[in-house]
């Protein structure tokens, strides 16, 4: 026969463990209802080693390839991610190319701005080359622009800085914080 004091001991272990079991249940319980909150996005539409070729008056004017392309259009915030990055020739009225490469990119269709993060460089038909890991380009205003650390060659002066912006035939430049030696 066990005895008052170990009976009580006993029920406590066991209002302990019937506690421990309960709270252990309703945090899963409480995981799941935090994830009725979760929209998950998915795309509508996605492009195996996609090739556009973009066109006005019958002239190419750019050639966008990227080994994928995922179409998130019907979002509430509609964008293009291209989650192995892209490769750009765009053509300027003589027909001169210039390039622009990145591992990562993402075009906003609300915003007309393009994301471009890993190892962003754009070489330019003329020798002007830009190197940075995150670089934005305003489609409306053919505006680029970083607050990422760059470096900025042209006919052998090199400029490395954090934060820049620039029109898209480089003949405007706002650099801050800069370090290096240009020649005017």
């Amino acid at each position: 026969m066990l005895t008052f004091e170990f009976q009580i001991v006993i029920k406590k272990v066991m209002l302990l463990i019937t506690t421990t079991l309960f709270f252990i249940s309703c945090e899963s319980n409480f995981k799941e209802v935090q994830k009725i909150n979760i929209t998950e996005i998915n795309p509508v539409g996605e492009a195996q080693d996609f090739n556009l070729k973009y066109t006005d008056s019958g002239k190419i004017k750019a050639v966008l390839v990227s080994p994928k392309m995922l179409d998130f259009s019907t979002a509430e915030f509609p964008f293009n991610e291209f989650p192995k990055g892209i490769n750009l020739t765009i053509y300027d009225d003589n027909a001169n190319k210039s390039f622009v490469t990145s591992n990562y990119a993402v075009s906003y269709g609300s915003t007309n701005i393009i994301e471009l993060t890993g190892q962003v460089i754009i070489t330019t038909h003329d020798g002007k080359k830009l190197e940075t890991e995150q670089l934005y380009y305003d489609q409306k205003n053919e505006w680029f622009f970083t607050q990422k650390p760059y470096r900025f060659t042209d006919r052998g002066s090199i400029i490395n800085g954090i934060g820049i912006d620039f029109s898209k035939d480089f003949k405007y430049l706002d650099t801050q914080q800069i370090k290096g030696t240009y020649n005017l």
